[in-house]
């Protein structure tokens, strides 16, 4: 009769803490017990392995292991207490990085381990040994593959380098004979391992992972975080397989899974293919047509805006990535807090890929205590628009173009997006006429029922709501003198 260990226990105990954690992550609700139970989870599993390994390492060992960890947990701390909300998509995608470096070094610490002639004290031979070749490879080879794509992810998501898909000739052909370049050296680093072959995979995998993102639009960038992801937990699971961790397979295998299912939930959402997506993703370049302006715009002030919405019946608010970099949605959450005990009807209307990360918005909503009943996703607004006085487009762009519908033509036809224009009034705030992130001209902005506020989007709202106090102070004053 086999006997459980203290640590395979633990282990159990942490991978079920781990799916408890992604069960509370699913709703606003219960997020913030799933990440409790995240944490949970990991402080179980750290200390078995902690547990697991003194019993065969030196003190010395012991001791790189704290301070890996000290220094480690340290850093981890510091950037989630100073980043912003609009610097998470970045922080997530270089910690993506992180876990595919990992795996990388682990497949070739396996490779030099075998290759010394023992793996865990114990030497293989025959298919084990075969096996654990490609275990080796084919980890190299993922982790590869997510460190490059997730560093170009960051670079671009930051700023630091153009957001425009970089589209060289024969793009796909260099991607496809990539993946056969990987399959041929597999099976000849399997049936004769050398070091050479794991540094040509090494490097053919680093330069797949950055140019797979590369050619990748700005459009598609919420989508590449969530397939990052993913690639992380395989990764993950491969470096599991590597130093027979149980763990490490189940830990990996649960975001590799989860990742690769909300990457296709938003590719649906967007009305495309994960494979569209992974091999160039929106970013064509648009006719010239499509780049320019497409009319005369018109411009509202925020006080014109305050007696609009003063006098609305219902309202609909669609935030975007610029309400993030603006820091709005506090004033956002007061306005709509404002509007509501005057009788109007406030709803936020949320695209799936608003932002840079899958529920970006509503994590920015829920930081400012916006009630998560009048959050809609976007299936269940998008019939509601026509019936709607005044619509506020707060920093979203290519989540509201109409040439998604109108225009075959266009880059982004065929992504479904929140049809805004349908209301009686459309007011859109943004700092300048320039295209979205995808680099797509929207047409909304010059619809005769749309006009624009241009400025910082805090500011905007904050003139909003002292307009909308000055207009009420009349009324107020007015009801007090005939008391």
């Amino acid at each position: 009769m086999t006997t459980v260990t203290a640590s395979e226990a633990a282990y159990v105990v942490a991978a079920l803490l781990f799916i408890l954690s992604l069960a509370g992550l699913s709703q606003h609700r219960t997020s913030r017990s799933g990440v409790v139970w995240g944490i949970a989870g990991m402080v179980v599993a750290l200390a078995a392995t902690v547990g697991l390994a003194s019993k065969s390492i030196t003190a010395t060992g012991l001791v790189l292991i704290a301070v890996a960890t000290a220094v480690g947990a340290g850093i981890g701390l510091w950037r989630a207490r100073v980043v912003e909300m609009t610097g998470m998509p970045e922080l997530i995608a270089i910690m993506h990085s992180l876990v595919g470096l990992a795996a990388a070094f682990v497949g070739w610490n396996g490779y030099l381990d075998v290759d010394a002639g023992s793996h865990g004290g114990e030497e293989l031979t025959g298919s084990l040994l075969g096996i654990h070749h490609a275990e080796v490879f084919i980890g190299v080879f993922i982790g590869a593959v997510t460190f490059t794509g997730s560093v170009v992810a960051y670079l671009k998501l930051s700023a630091r380098i153009n957001s425009r898909p970089l589209t060289l000739p024969g793009k796909h052909v260099l991607n496809v004979g990539a993946l056969v370049a990987f399959v041929a050296l597999t099976v000849a680093f399997v049936a004769r391992p050398h070091i050479g072959l794991l540094i040509a995979v090494t490097l053919i995998a680093l330069a797949l992972g950055a140019h797979l993102v590369a050619s990748i639009g700005g459009g598609d960038m919420p989508v590449v975080v969530s397939m990052l992801n993913s690639y992380s937990g395989w990764a993950a699971a491969a470096s599991g397989f590597l130093l027979a961790n149980n763990l490490l397979i189940v830990t990996g295998a649960l975001v590799g899974s989860s990742g690769a299912y909300l990457s296709y939930i938003m590719c649906k959402a967007m009305n495309r293919s994960f494979i569209s997506v992974i091999a160039g993703g929106f970013g064509t370049p648009a006719a010239a047509a499509d780049e320019g302006e497409q009319g005369e715009h018109r411009e509202i002030s925020a006080e014109e805006t305050a007696e609009l919405l003063r006098d609305a019946s219902s309202v609909i608010i669609t935030p975007g990535y610029g309400m993030a970099v603006a820091q709005a949605q506090y004033p956002v959450a007061e306005l709509a807090r404002k509007l509501r005990e005057r009788g109007v009807e406030v709803r936020f209307g949320i695209h799936p890929v608003a932002g840079r990360l899958p529920g970006h918005m509503n994590v920015l909503l829920a930081e400012a205590n916006v009630p998560y009943d009048i959050v809609l996703e976007m299936d269940e607004i998008n019939d509601d628009f026509a019936a709607t006085s005044v619509v506020l487009v707060i920093g979203a762009n290519d989540t509201v173009n109409p040439a998604a519908t109108d225009n075959p033509a266009s880059p982004i036809a065929g992504m479904p997006v929140l049809h805004v224009w349908e209301a009686a009034n459309v007011v859109v705030f943004k700092r300048s006429m320039a295209a979205g992130y995808a680099g797509v001209q929207n047409p909304l902005f010059f619809r005769e029922n749309s006009q624009m506020l241009f400025g910082d989007a805090k500011q905007r709202v904050e003139d909003i709501l002292r307009s909308l106090d000055a207009l009420d102070t009349p009324v107020r004053e007015m009801a007090g003198s005939t008391r």
